[in-house]
């Protein structure tokens, strides 16, 4: 059989998958590399070295520079100063937070930007009397051009960098992004702050994000605990937990103010069934709750142990505590990388995984929490789907749908085979991943620059611009997913907003990106 159709007939299977929503991304992504291999387009080599490509442990190294950041209250302390300047009015507050997670996306990546944020958008919007449908998707798409800024906004950038680097030409400079990104990013929070009020529903959220100040008073009144007591600070904080049937606690006896056999934890109270207990003679019960208090490390290494059953998860109140302990070791590490990444001195992949090796040895994260923070389903896509794009190259296909896209559009102008490559990516874009669907046209785009005897380079460019205006289904991002729930969206809700941002984003990536970076 023709290796073009084989590799075509596996990459249609692969978007099949993608669209069911019913194979784990990481399952489709290796399921490709095997199947390039098994049909003898690639050698096992081939077909498994996505697992060893820089842009991949560029990738997975900032996940866990980003969880240094979020871990110590850093995007906490930044949200809190932003949306505090915010002020109650919608148009200002949309205009803050839109700015707020461009800047995070930029540095962060647009998952992890939107997801620390989503709790204080919602906390602030109703305070503020202002339906959280009406922020949180202008949270997510402003996220999106956020990711346009810089060449750590989105792992989308840095394998256009890096396609436009093995094209012949260069590698994308690490904020040379903002190019295309920051008209994009004013026009979106422009029509976001004019527009999405009409657009968007007023619709009450099936979920409401927990206020932590609050949550402190609550679980001070009902612990009788006086106001003096500090529950949270940068290097201690507390743990609600239950006692479950069976556990070895049971019997044991407690009272408040005494230190846990099982660390380092204070009882600042105890009750069962809702009352209060006190006196020198009480002994657990299964259901009977305490309030632990200890530092974080301590909290999270012992009350997640098997004898209790853990209420309020430590981990996530520690982010909610602006600039707490190792805030300042990580926006070191962060501002280094940045230079490093700026400068040039190092290749993205070293500057990255040093950032990474930093954040532990300097005790920021341990090492575990490092393995945790990245998340295994994107660095499996994208490495089971470099392969694809290498049998998409090898074989011919790439040359056969550019003759295929050249016989359309005709060879004469260069922006209408740009057109053609934008309007595929930002359709791939809204049914599976941008990354999946920036990593199909790569090849694509690179032969198509090719016969026209024209730079690659704005084909590069408009390949992330395309695939950054993924605003039409919730499925289309992890950042459109996040806001779902608490927004209390529908699915139709967000073509309402998103479709003349994408008519916006494919009008600049077809005319705008050109202008700056020539044919």
């Amino acid at each position: 059989m023709d290796a073009v159709v084989i590799v075509l007939g596996i990459l249609v299977l692969a978007v099949i998958a993608f669209m069911s929503n019913r194979v784990p991304l990481g399952v489709v992504a290796l399921g490709v590399a095997l199947a390039l291999w098994a049909t003898g387009i690639l050698t096992l080599n081939q077909a498994l070295a996505g697992f060893g490509d820089p842009t991949v442990l560029f990738i997975a190294s900032l996940f866990v520079v980003s969880e240094a950041l979020d871990a110590t209250g850093v995007t906490a302390w930044a949200a809190q100063q932003v949306l505090a300047r915010g002020g109650t009015g919608r148009r200002r507050f949309i205009v803050m937070v839109g700015l707020l997670v461009a800047v995070l996306t930029a540095l962060i990546s647009v998952n992890g930007s939107v997801a620390a944020l989503i709790p204080m958008v919602v906390v602030v919007a109703v305070r503020a009397s202002v339906s959280p449908s009406r922020m949180l998707m202008p949270l997510a798409f402003a996220g999106h051009a956020g990711s346009l800024l810089a060449l750590t906004g989105t792992p989308v950038n840095i394998i256009v960098s890096e396609a436009a680097a093995d094209a012949g030409a260069r590698p994308f400079g690490f904020f040379e992004f903002a190019l295309a990104g920051l008209p994009l990013l004013v026009a979106t929070i422009v029509f976001l702050a004019l527009f999405s009020h009409r657009l968007l529903p007023d619709r009450a959220p099936s979920v409401i994000s927990s206020d932590v100040s609050e949550h402190v008073e609550q679980l001070r009144t009902q612990y009788s605990l006086p106001a003096s007591t500090e529950l949270v600070n940068g290097h201690s904080g507390f743990a609600e937990v239950v006692i479950p049937p069976r556990s070895a606690l049971i019997g044991v006896h407690v009272f408040a103010g005494m230190t846990t056999s099982f660390g380092d934890l204070v009882v600042l109270g105890l009750q069962r069934a809702g009352y209060g207990l006190r006196g020198a003679n009480v002994r657990l019960q299964a259901g009977d709750t305490l309030l632990l208090r200890g530092s974080w490390a301590d909290l999270e290494t012992h009350a997640a142990q098997s004898d209790v059953l853990v209420v309020d998860d430590p981990a996530s109140l520690r982010r909610a505590v602006p600039l707490g302990g190792g805030a300042k070791r990580a926006i070191g590490v962060l501002l280094a990388m940045v230079v490093l990444l700026a400068t040039g001195l190092v290749p993205p992949a070293v500057a990255g995984l040093l950032g990474a090796m930093a954040v532990v040895l300097l005790g920021v994260l341990r090492p575990a929490e490092a393995y945790r923070a990245i998340s295994w389903t994107t660095v499996v896509l994208i490495a089971g789907m470099i392969p694809l794009s290498t049998a998409v190259i090898a074989t011919g296909a790439a040359e056969r749908v550019a003759g295929w896209v050249t016989g359309v559009v005709g060879t004469s102008s260069p922006h209408l085979a740009l057109l053609a490559v934008c309007v595929l990516t930002v359709l791939l874009g809204q049914l599976i991943s941008n990354a999946a669907t920036v990593l199909i046209m790569v090849p694509i785009a690179t032969v198509l620059a090719a016969d026209l005897q024209v730079s690659v380079l704005p084909f590069m460019m408009a390949l992330t611009v395309a695939g950054a205006a993924a605003f039409l289904t919730p499925v289309a991002t992890p950042a459109n997913t996040m806001v779902m729930e608490p927004g209390g969206y529908r699915f139709t809700d967000y073509w309402r907003l998103g479709l003349p941002l994408l008519l916006l984003y494919l009008a600049v990536a077809v005319l705008y990106v050109p202008l700056i970076w020539h044919f």
